[in-house]
């Protein structure tokens, strides 16, 4: 057993992330063979990641404010403190904070075979595609 080191909160990157998110690193691997990654990232209000995908999928475990996560087919789920969301492998899709309020989540995910492919990062969500969905939410 070994206790790991504290990793410093970074904040997200503007060419992947709309407004400010900042990600605390939780897990990683830590022998050769395992994948599971898990960070808890904090959204302001209407920041939201842009358009991405995951090569072995995503689980959202919304902890604080109100989610909102969007497919490519204009499904957008919103949820709230307990509730998790899944999305499977290579689902375009992207997720933030409504616009009254922080947001954070536990996100957690297996690296794929490469880890550096293991996201997919598309366009960003515009502005108006963002309050349509806000607007348009069907809860979790």
């Amino acid at each position: 057993m070994k206790q790991l080191p504290q990793n410093p909160t970074g904040k997200n990157p503007p060419e992947q992330f709309t407004g400010d998110v900042w990600v605390d690193p939780i897990a990683a691997p830590q022998e050769p063979g395992q994948r599971m990654v898990v960070a808890c990232v904090r959204f302001a209000p209407s920041a939201r990641t842009a358009w991405h995908s995951h090569e072995n999928g995503q689980t959202l475990h919304i902890t604080d404010g109100v989610a909102l996560i969007g497919t490519r087919d204009g499904t957008v789920i919103r949820a709230t403190p307990g509730q998790t969301i899944y999305t499977p492998p290579g689902e375009e899709h992207w997720h933030g904070a409504a616009p009254d309020r922080f947001m954070e989540h536990l996100a957690l995910l297996e690296n794929g075979d490469d880890p550096a492919t293991t996201t997919t990062w598309l366009e960003h969500v515009d502005d108006a595609d963002y309050t349509r969905a806000h607007n348009t939410t069907v809860e979790a």
